[in-house]
This record gives structure tokens, sequence and C-alpha cells, in this order.
């Protein structure tokens, strides 16, 4: 056994090892069905191929590595499988910036990562790897979208999108910056055209009841709750009430619009009474009508055009209106309601109109003041009425409290519930409204008007329109020689993609559909594809019945919405399709926390922003010790040494600010045990870890300590110690000594702590209880008997086994080495370490000695010594005897387990 730590040969050995075909004529990690053995099945989130990993990959998959190290030493039967979201914008992005199709440079980026994982020795059963730009896989996404028009789950109409008029295309919502295109510079515009839509809102009621907090039918309750509420908000059921304003605005031939009809939802009927102006959205059909002789409208319903498409976006934008000059009836009262278009307004949401009580509703009374439009309060605090300003918001004005109608008519004094009832029964009675429930969630449209993602399998025909591709012939392959130019969809110019397309229906000339699907279909189901990655005849088959629901998934917050949401509502659909059998995909989910470095800048001389590596930095603090800047300690470009640059704090790890660390070059200096070991020691998982890089040097230093400890015991005769490995009970006649038996009991008593933590996915307490198991042999000096080294060979075997997880390398050679794997085997299935119950028990156990009700001292006492006892023991120890002096105690006072105090 070499005596120095070298890293780089250990884990190079280790790794070659866990390849060979020992395991069942298979690598250490491919696993297969078996029913004898408990299943387990833990997923890290896919991740895309960008090219390289970052310190976030490496924390999330080291979460994951050490469950699945330990569940396996535990008796399960652990997948961890890993795959490639390979699909999405940045390989354009990519092709358009280095003139190579994206599918070379996804490829390329795959191997390169896979690399990097092998080298950080993860658990991963490299056999169900999958990407999602390969047609094996995407082939499902195709045969299920069929299955979903069948089943009316997906169907095709006109959706809003941002149009780039110069690369005629459409852009996410991401790429339009203050209204232009990100790359062209372009205005960006509004269109309406069509594409295809997944009808989740159908699931909208299951979709929450299962993540809801407080509702009994929920069964994520292993999520955590930040999530769930997350989950609950975006989905966003409102009780509410959907009525009419009449009108008599008719169209160029004579009928009327809407049928002479206004519908608007609100969750606040009470306040109804207090409409002052009505607003809709420029695509409403009055505001077409009104925009029609109105060119100053026009344009405004044009400028509108260049806004955002989401209620995020529409939520921080500017309000903008301008009236119709329309007035529609007041349903109640019949007064006649100005009708505004407004930037704020989304056709999409609801009926595409809203209306106006600028004394309740915050963004109404700033809408009101800007337009001067007519302000009144129709609901009062009941315990405290306020008096109500038109110039400026009061919280209350929302009715936070408990409110009464006011200014109302016969509504007036009535109570928000009792309110809302009355109303709803007067629009009944007019046939004008009914209580309605509407949710926040909109019905996911897929279709993507970019070249890099599945094609959508459908034909379009002259004379048939919309066509489904046959099954029999799925999968539409993607070409991978496109290489987009900016100019649009290259699809849309592939002679070969469209060559030889046909009509299903006649047989005539056709061409495919152009638009790919939304790169979240490719991630809603991945994890069940893992479980039947090979089969070429069923999307999913007994795997998944096997091994879903998944038993742990780990990811970042970012993803805490819509990709879960969507994942949860695929499981549903292929439940509902008989496809798979579970009703929610992820039982149990982790969000690990962001890792975080420092960042450093300065202004340039043209105003830009040059960004420093923290290793060339050195802070400058105050008199207190706080960060107030930083100077380099090295030259930069024409920067000397000395030159001050600015502190911006902590933040996520990036490469275009300069404070990420590459995981290859930690890899390469310190070792991947080093790596995993810091990212896992640091902080809790789901806490963010604030990068140290003289923590990274402390956890490579315990390392050494551990390593040169197992030198240690290689030197020594193990021969008198080899029982010990084969577990506790082999220990029962062994004579431990007393200092022995003290090593065994805080062995024990670390071990049943780091078995806890285990459980709770609490890995920073782990890696505490591995040093505390260190700093224990370490000081264990007293080997002149066979009990002794007993205790000590016991123990290191239990040390490499709770540290096996975080530092599988190091643990594994270690074991191997000192002969543990010829008596107990390969570490990999190596029992994990249960606590001997009889190394808890105490022979003697040390009490606190009080004189006078003051510390003096210790006494020791046997574990089951009676009260009598452990006075006389302690009035005759010598810390008593001394001090007493010949005087006689007065009183003996004894807590049992804890203290002895004596007054004198």
């Amino acid at each position: 056994m070499q005596d120095k730590y070298q890293h780089t040969d250990i884990e190079k050995a280790a790794q070659d090892h866990w390849a060979q075909p020992l395991w069942n004529g298979s690598n250490a990690y491919r696993v297969t069905e078996d029913g004898s053995k408990p299943k387990y099945y833990a997923c890290s989130m896919l991740p895309y191929p960008s090219g390289k990993l970052h310190m976030g990959h490496v924390r999330n998959y080291t979460i994951n590595d050490m469950l699945a190290r330990q569940l396996r030493m535990k008796g399960f039967n652990v997948l961890m499988p890993m795959g490639w979201d390979a699909f999405g914008l940045p390989a354009e992005n990519a092709a358009l910036k280095n003139g190579v199709p994206p599918a070379q440079w996804t490829f390329d980026n795959i191997a390169y990562m896979r690399k990097q994982m092998q080298s950080m020795g993860l658990a991963i059963d490299w056999s169900r790897e999958i990407a999602t730009c390969t047609p094996e896989y995407y082939k499902w996404n195709q045969w299920l979208f069929l299955k979903m028009l069948e089943k009316g789950i997906a169907y095709r109409k006109t959706q809003v999108v941002n149009w780039d008029p110069v690369d005629m295309t459409v852009l996410a919502n991401e790429q339009v910056v203050d209204g232009k295109g990100w790359r062209t510079g372009a205005v960006v515009e509004k269109r309406e055209i069509p594409g295809y839509y997944l009808n989740i809102t159908q699931y909208a009621s299951e979709l929450l009841d299962h993540v809801q907090l407080g509702n009994d039918k929920a069964t994520l309750n292993g999520w955590p709750d930040k999530v769930r509420l997350m989950q609950e908000n975006w989905i966003g059921k409102s009780e509410g009430v959907r009525f009419a304003f009449t009108h008599t605005i008719a169209d160029n031939t004579g009928a009327l619009i809407g049928d002479g009809r206004m519908y608007v939802f609100t969750t606040r009927a009470d306040t109804i009474m207090g409409v002052t102006f009505c607003a809709v959205a420029p695509e409403h059909p009055l505001a077409l009508h009104a925009a029609t002789n109105n060119p100053a409208l026009r344009a405004f319903m044009d400028e509108c055009k260049s806004g955002g498409t989401t209620e995020a976006e529409l939520a921080t934008q500017e309000k903008k209106g301008m009236a119709t000059g329309l007035f529609v009836t007041h349903p109640l009262t019949g007064e006649q309601v100005a009708v505004w278009v407004g930037n704020y307004v989304l056709m999409s949401y609801g009926d595409g109109a809203v209306m106006g009580v600028p004394a309740h509703d915050e963004r109404d009374f700033a809408f009101a003041l800007k337009y001067a439009l007519p302000i009144k309060q129709v609901v009062a605090l009941a315990d405290a009425p306020s008096a109500f300003s038109d110039q400026a918001w009061a919280d209350w004005y929302g009715t936070k409290g408990p409110g009464i109608a006011v200014n109302s008519g016969k509504y007036d004094g009535l109570a928000f519930k009792a309110a809302v009832d009355a109303v709803v029964t007067d629009l009944a009675a007019k046939g004008l409204g009914e209580k309605k429930t509407t949710w926040r969630l909109r019905d996911w449209g897929v279709s993507r008007q970019r070249y890099w993602g599945t094609p959508i399998p459908i034909i379009h025909c002259e004379e048939h329109g919309a066509v489904p591709v046959p099954e029999k012939d799925l999968p539409v392959v993607l070409p991978l020689d496109c290489v987009p130019d900016g100019s649009g969809n290259p699809l849309n110019k592939h002679e070969g993609f469209h060559a030889g397309v046909v009509c299903p229906v006649c047989g005539k000339a056709a061409r495919r559909e152009t638009d790919t699907m939304d790169t979240f279909v490719d991630s809603s189901w991945y994890f069940m594809r893992y479980c039947d990655p090979t089969n070429t005849e069923a999307m999913v088959a007994g795997g998944a019945d096997y091994w879903m629901p998944m038993d742990q998934y780990i990811g970042g917050i970012e993803h805490a919405i819509l990709h879960l949401l969507y994942a949860r509502f695929w499981t549903k659909v292929m439940r509902d399709m008989g496809l798979v059998k579970v009703d929610e995909p992820f039982t149990k989910l982790l969000t690990q926390g962001m890792v975080l470095n420092h960042i450093y800048s300065r202004r340039t001389e043209k105003g830009g922003k040059e960004y420093f590596w923290p290793h060339d930095v050195e802070n400058v603090m105050d008199e207190s010790g706080k960060v107030i800047g930083a100077k380099l300690i090295h030259a930069v470009g024409d920067l000397p040494v000395g030159t001050a640059i600015d502190y911006e704090g902590v933040g996520t790890m990036s490469k275009s600010k300069n404070n990420g660390v590459d995981p290859q070059d930690l890899i390469e200096r310190y070792g991947a045990d080093t790596a995993r070991l810091y990212t896992m020691f640091t902080a809790p998982p789901e806490v963010t870890l604030e990068w140290n890089d003289a923590a990274v040097e402390g956890s490579y230093r315990f390392l050494k300590r551990v390593w040169a400890f197992g030198h240690k015991l290689s030197t020594m005769d193990l021969v008198a110690a080899g029982a010990s490995v084969a577990g506790a009970g082999s220990l029962k006649d062994v004579d431990f000594g007393k200092p022995a038996k003290a090593l065994r009991l805080e062995v024990h008593t670390v071990l049943k702590q780091v078995d806890y933590d285990y459980q709770r996915m609490q890995y920073n307490t782990v890696v505490s209880g591995a040093m505390k198991l260190l700093n224990a042999l370490e000081g264990f000096k007293a080997l002149d008997t066979p009990g002794a080294q007993v205790a000590l060979i016991e123990g290191f075997s239990i040390l490499l086994r709770c540290l096996y997880p975080a530092t599988p390398h190091l643990a594994h050679t270690l074991w191997s080495e000192l002969g543990y794997a010829a008596q107990l085997g390969d570490l990999l299935d190596t029992a994990w370490p249960t606590v001997d119950a009889s190394a808890l028990e105490q022979d003697e156990i040390e009490m606190v000695l009080q004189i006078n009700g003051k510390l003096r001292g210790s006494v020791a006492v046997p574990s089951g010594a009676s009260k009598e006892q452990i006075e006389a023991l302690a009035l005759a120890c010598d810390t008593f005897v001394n001090f007493a002096a010949g005087a006689a105690p007065k009183k003996v006072i004894v807590v049992p387990g804890r203290l002895v105090n004596v007054v004198l």
C-alpha cells in the first residue's frame, strides 16, 4: 500500500474496477428488475448538454450518488440513471455562432460531459442512457401526441406569439428585450398563428388536489412546502362570478358583437357596484370594431402588440390604455360604462375583458388616476371605518380585513359572502351571470417555430387540412444537417424533409408540419423511459411497472413550476391511457441549493463592466471586518497589482461573471472525492453553498488524514483483529478493556447519528460524523491488547462505510488494501454497519460533582448504581474529601445519571 494519498492513481483504479464485468457479467452499476429486493429509484433532473459540467451539477449528482450507494448497502435494488435534455434553443444559437449543425454540437457536448460524470465516480447505470434528440426517444413523443389528438387532449387553434420580422421566427418571451428581438434588435410583433395545445386544464382539479397544502387528497407530502405552494399558486383555482355587460354594438353586417354581451370574470362580485370602466384586450372583438374608424386607437393597439404575452410580463410593464368610444350597460344599475383598450389585458385569459373597480383594485386604481376615471368606494372596513382617498392607495381598500358593502344600494351593510350571494342571485335572475370556478392555469401550447426539436407528426393537405401521420410511419425523423442562419426555421426550406410526402387520406402531394414540440415535452416523461430504455415496441413496459413511481427526485428550485407540473400532467395522461399505473411520478422531491461565489468587477472607460476571477483578487475590509472593496493581487491585462475593483457580493456561479469553478480543474488538482466531499460538507443539500477555496483545501487534508491512518493500520498485524469485520455479532466474546469500550461507545454513538442523518439526507452532518470518527480513531493509543486492536479495526471499517457514499474511490481502495474486502466482499455491496447496542452500554458513567451547588469535578459510578451507592462513592472520592477537610455533609442530592450535589 502506498504511503501517500495519490488521488489520480486511486480514482482511476477504482473506476476501472467498477467498470469490469464482475457483477453477473455486467459492470458494477447495471441494475435489473429484482422482485426479491425492495426497489429504490433515485434520479437527478437530466442536464442540458451545454458543454461542461458546473459545480451545481457536481452537487446535484453527488447528493444522488450518496443516496444510491448507501441504500444499495442497505439491501435495496437502486436505480440511478442519466440522460440528456438535448433539444432546445441553445443548440440553435451555437449553430448560428459557430456554423455547425446543432446535432454535431449537441453530441460532442454529450460525449464530453459523460466523460466528466464518469470521472466523478458516479454510480450511474449507463446502459439506460437516453438523449431526447434521438429518434428512438422522440418517436414516443410523437406517438403519444397522436394518441392525445385522438382523445381530444391535443388540439389545434391560433395562438398569440412574439414574431421577429427580420429573423422571420417566433421568439420565446425571454428573447424579447425591451420589446425587441434579442438578436436582430427588430421591434417584435404579436401575431396570431395556428399551433397545437395540450388540454392540461382538463386535469387542473386533480393536479391541485394532489399538491395542495392542507388538502385531504394531497399525496405529495414528500415535497417541500414551498414547491407545493408554487404549484398551487400557478394552477390558481379561483371561485368567482362570470357575468355579462350588455350592449347594442353591431358589426358591419348588423349582427350584435358577441350576441350583445361582453363577459368578465371576478372574484370580487361584492364590488360590482364600484365599476367605473371596463378594459378589453387589443384583440377583443369590441376593440377591433372600435379601431375600424379610429387610426389613433389602431396605432395604440399595434403598439400593444410589441408588449409581453405572459401574465408575468404584463404585471411589470407600464399600464397603458385608450378609450374606444364604446359603452356597455352595467347589468345591475343600467348605467353606461366606458370601454377602454388596456395593454395589461390578455385575450387568452378568460374572456379578454375585465371590470374596472379602481377603489378596490390597486392596478385599476393606478389606471384610473392616470386617465382621470371615476373612483367609487363600495367596501369599507366593518370594525374600523377609515377615510377613503381617491388620490392615494391604501392596503385596506382591497379589504384585507373584514369589510361590508357601502354605496351599493340594496347591498349596503352586507359582508363579503352575503354580498356575493345577493349579487349572483340578481345576476342569475336577469340571465346575465353565475358562479364559476376558473383557473390561472392555461392549456399548454407545445408548438415551436424552431428547428431543433421533436417534429410535430402532422401532414398538411390542401384538401384535407392538417392530417395526423400514420402510426406506422413514426418516427418523423428530424434532419441532422440543418444549420440555422437566422432566416427562419430551416425545415421550411429543407427539400428532403418534405420530399415524397403525401396526404394519408387522399394520397396527393402534401407538406410536413415544420413546427417542433416545446422541449418541456421531452423532459415530461424521460424518467419513465429510463425504466424501459431499449424497448422498441412500447413507450413504457414492465420496467415502469417495477420502478415507478420514482422514490426520490433531485433538482433545482428553478424547475419547481413548469417542468414538475408538465411531468405530473404527462403522467396522468399516460395513466388514463393505460400506459402506467401511478397517479404521480415523484414521491419525494429535494431541491438542492445553488452554488455561489464572490463577484468582482470594475467599470471600463467605455462604461462597460469587466469581471475578475476571485483567485486574482484580495478583499479590502473595514475595521469591523466587513468587505468594502477589493484589489488585484495579480496583474490582469494592463491592470497592475493593487488596482482597486468593486466587490458585488456573492451570486450564482457564471462564466460571464468569471466566478465559476471548473469541476474538471478541481478534480485534476484535488480529485473527485475532494470535490464530492466539499460540496456535501459545506452546507445541507437544500441550502445555498458559498464557495470557499480554503474549505476545499480542508476537505483534501481530511482525506489525506484518512489515507494516512489507513496506511498506519496496514503496517500493523491485523490477524488478531480479523474477526471484527464480520460484524458486531461476532464481538460478544471479545475482551475489551476500558479504553476500547470507550472507543466503541464513541464510534457507535456517532454511527447512530450518521445513520439517522443518511435517512434524512443531511449529508453535511454525515461528513461531520466521519470527521468525528477519524478524530476518535487517531486519538486512540491503547493498542496493547487484542481487544483494543479489534475495536480500532472495527472502528475504521465503520468509518470507511460511512464515508464511502461521499468518497467512494478512497474508501474502496482502503477497504481492499486493508483486507476488509477479503472477509466482507466488495465495499459496493457490503452491508451497511449496524449499531451495536452493547457498545452503547457503559459499565461506568461520569456524574457531575457539585459541592454547595458549585461545580467541583466529577465522580465515576457504576451504570446501575443505586442512590445510596452513588452517595457513598461521592463522599469517598478524593475531590470531596480534600474539599470538605473533615466537615460532615448535611445533605446529598442525587439527580440520576446527571449529578451529585453535596451540601456542607
